[in-house]
């Protein structure tokens, strides 16, 4: 079959995929491991796989081969089989009982191929209390109170719809890392296995620290209250309003600044000219204020003091004074044309499509080129044609396989979320972390008043130890760990790594077989690569934001308006259990596994580069692709529910639903309990969509007739898609309900927080272990890691009086 192809590149070269899913969380993965080199074959049903009249299709799809195959013919399954025996990654998105149907459950795979590393993405996960509704993303964010957390980025009350395929990319990158995994684990005991990834525990990973406040809200309600970023009435409560402020130039273009560290947010307030004005007693406490009267007055100061400026004076500021920074919201297209992105080639254009390059970079350049989309079965004669591969070349094996990456050690060089919590991904799979934290502590652990709410998640899994990589003696420490390292992770700002010597060049020096991950916020140079990068303004610049909500802004006359423009816009890039950051992190995992397998495959790397601003390109390929003829995205209507009438909120008796019917075969069982009637002007598909503001008004008034739980069990009861809309956030959900706290969480141990719940590991192996360890405090580590480098106790001392170490 590789002698009638084209020649691969890449570090996945020689590896065969097997795509059979047919929907975004298995073309993202696989779109991953075609960009990396591997021969991915995708199977389509006949017709053609309904991606490929979505927009992103040129850039899904490339570099892939298409084949037409029946699953629910007998010979076409016979030739599936074949492919599937010669295989090395097998890949689905259907429901478990439909793959049993199929035959194409895991112990049928096993006993054809023992090497395959099959891999299911679901909606709910294979077993648990949800595990039978249907895995449209609306659904999942509408079950787990995702639509309830965004609810401030729509005026009138009520859960906002949430266009973003947030749970879309974290279930496609953590199916990529059980992927690579047991791909890696492969290489030593020669055996595959199966792999589970799903939407509820791809979207966990994207949350920074709501799990962990709203843990100690639940544990300690009279000692500490969480609170929202803005009141209910649009003032703000949150201190963090004024370091992430959002605002209106003089000239109407809206900002997003990332002003939070300390240093930060200081240039900030110097640049306003607001220093001076702090010293008066009025202020004091400043900036957690007395009243809500001097909250609100200190926020339209901040918005008149932008609002002073054009946007090329801001521009001009920003050149001038690295450490004050803000995005302009951007949206579509118009995103690929930031210039950060060109500076570092992450933009291409291949056959007249306008995308963006691979997501990991190697010393600067793509993986691999941009190559075309296939042709509907393309490819299809070569697959039809495959003779039997005369069985396995190894017996069937139960042996458990111990941790995924058992003897990995990761150095985390990061700050932050982003960059360090794919660190702790790769803890949750078996790798030894040990977090390098400056003498204070990294500043994520000081987010938040209680004692290391904000950076509880980040640490899990983790070993810190605290230093001074200023001085000779404390660079010398972390060498000598990266030494010892298989994976070293950084995320600092272009050129701090080389003035804090853990650069690669350094690092590489010290151990030439090291993968070393560039985390980047831009990119590790350019126009942009030395400017604070954080999640709302990449939220922001990425197109994250006007995404979710593409009316927020638009009109601003009167202050009034200003402010309720800007709490949307704010919730829309801020949010903390849904923004950027997480994004990236899942894309740092990633290149971290494939730098790994790529080593054991005799195919190093290194540098590898990932950036914020370019993950969200990707996670947003729907909307950010270009190219002459691109059919629309689907657009949110005007009130913010969802794309159209079988894919919205409603209202019903009590509460609110998620409808998720969009499929030709879910009109009929659908329209059989609503009492339709006959085929009328809703009969067809085609009559649908030019009446499908007169079917959402039929459909309002029906669900508004009954409670919304009723809903959900009658229409469920016919499978079609149809939740309640919780109205909590999700981190409150699993918490307080048992089944799902023992479906999605684990009980970890901490020195803060005694024992716990924890978001628990995000993939399932049918051999490997994972595991779910708890965070650990600032420099916790420190005299362990010393004395397994060769310290004894009294050079140990001298070091932390002379304050190289904590």
């Amino acid at each position: 079959m590789e002698s009638q192809e084209r020649v691969r590149t890449g570090p996945l070269e020689g590896l065969v995929v097997v795509d059979l899913s047919t929907t975004e969380p298995g073309a993202f993965a696989t779109q991953f491991l075609a960009d990396s080199g591997a021969d991915v074959v995708g199977i389509e049903p006949p017709g053609g796989s309904p991606l490929r009249s979505r927009a992103a299709w040129p850039a899904l799809a490339r570099g892939r081969r298409s084949a037409v195959l029946d699953v629910h013919d007998e010979a076409d399954r016979t030739a599936l089989f074949r492919l599937v025996e010669q295989a090395d990654v097998f890949v689905t998105t259907m429901r478990p009982r439909t793959l049993k149907r199929l035959g194409l459950e895991r112990e049928h795979l096993e006993q054809r191929n023992p090497r395959l590393v099959s891999a299911a993405i679901t909606g709910w996960g294979s077993d648990g209390p949800w595990s039978d509704l249907k895995g449209y993303e609306g659904l999942v964010m509408a079950k787990l109170g995702m639509f309830h957390v965004k609810r401030d980025i729509v005026v009138r009350p009520g859960p906002a719809f949430l266009s973003v395929p947030f749970a879309t990319w974290g279930a496609a990158h953590t199916a990529v890392h059980g992927i690579l995994a047991a791909l890696l684990e492969r290489e030593s005991s020669g055996y595959g296995q199966h792999v589970e990834a799903d939407l509820v525990r791809g979207i966990g990973t994207l949350d920074t620290w709501t799990w962990f406040t709203e843990l100690v809200g639940l544990r300690w309600p009279e000692a500490y209250r969480t609170v929202e970023a803005y009141t209910p009435e649009g003032e703000p409560h949150s201190t963090l309003v004024y370091p992430l402020l959002v605002a209106r130039t003089k000239d109407g273009h809206w900002l997003q600044f990332a002003q939070l560290g300390p240093r930060l947010f200081a240039a900030f307030l110097t640049e306003l000219g607001l220093v001076q004005l702090l010293d008066e007693p009025k202020w004091a406490g400043f900036p957690d204020l007395r009243t809500q009267e001097l909250r609100t007055e200190f926020w339209e100061i901040l918005l008149q003091r932008v609002g002073d400026r054009t946007l090329a004076e801001w521009q001009q500021v920003f050149e001038r004074n690295r450490d004050v920074n803000a995005e302009v919201f951007r949206s579509g297209p118009a995103v690929l044309e930031h210039r950060q992105l060109a500076h570092d080639a992450r933009v291409t254009v291949a056959g007249g499509v306008r995308q963006p390059t691979t997501l990991v970079h190697v010393d600067g350049k793509p993986l691999t080129s941009a190559r075309p989309a296939p042709r509907l079965d393309e490819h299809g004669d070569p697959v039809r044609a495959l003779s039997a591969s005369g069985g396995p070349v190894l017996p069937p094996t139960d042996a458990a396989g111990g941790l995924a990456l058992k003897g990995v050690t990761v150095l985390d060089l990061g700050v932050m979320f982003a960059g360090p919590f794919g660190a702790t991904l790769l803890s949750d799979l078996g790798a030894r972390v040990i977090k390098v934290e400056p003498l204070e502590g990294d500043a994520i652990r000081r987010v938040f008043p209680f004692p290391e709410a904000g950076g509880a998640k980040v640490m899990q899994g983790k070993e810190s130890i605290c230093l001074d990589l200023r001085t000779d003696e404390g660079r010398a420490i972390v060498h000598e760990l990266a030494r010892r390292s298989h994976v070293v992770l950084q995320a600092l700002r272009a050129g701090a790594a080389e003035r804090a010597g853990v650069d690669t060049v350094t690092l590489r020096a010290v151990n030439p077989d090291l993968v070393y991950v560039d985390a980047c916020g831009y990119g590790d140079g350019g126009p942009y690569g030395a400017r604070p990068a954080y999640a709302p303004s990449i939220g922001a610049a990425g197109g994250v934001a006007l995404t979710d909500a593409p009316h927020a802004g638009a009109t601003a006359g009167c202050l009034a308006e200003l402010k309720r423009s800007a709490v949307q816009l704010y919730g829309a890039a801020a949010k903390p259990s849904l923004q950027a950051d997480g994004l990236a992190a899942l894309a740092v995992a990633s290149a971290a596994l494939l730098g790994l397998l790529a080593r054991a495959r005799g195919r190093a790397l290194a540098p590898l580069t990932t950036s914020m601003l370019a993950t969200v390109t990707h996670a947003l390929l729907d909307r950010v692709i270009d190219y002459p003829g691109r059919p629309a995205s689907p657009d949110v209507d005007d009130e913010g529910c969802g794309f159209h009438a079988l894919y919205r909120i409603y209202r019903a008796a009590d509460g609110w639903i998620f409808l998720a019917a969009p499929a030709v075969k879910e009109w009929q069982p659908l329209a059989a309990v609503l009492e339709l009637g006959g085929t009328g002007r809703f009969g067809t598909p085609e009559a649908r969509t030019a009446h499908d503001a007169d079917l959402t008004r039929v459909l309002a008034d029906l669900f508004a007739t009954r409670p919304a739980a009723e809903w959900e069990e009658l229409l469920t009861a016919v499978d079609v898609g149809c939740v309640q809309v919780t109205e909590q956030p999700p981190e409150v959900v699993i918490q307080t309900h048992e089944e799902l706290a023992v479906q999605y969480a684990s009980t970890a141990e901490s020195p803060v927080f005694g024992e716990h719940l924890r978001p628990g590991p995000t993939v399932r192996f049918s051999r490997s272990a994972t595991q779910a360890k708890g965070g650990c405090l600032a420099g916790e580590h420190t005299d362990a890691l010393l004395g397994e480098l060769g310290y004894g106790s009294g050079e140990i001392a001298a070091l932390r009086e002379r304050g190289i170490v904590r």
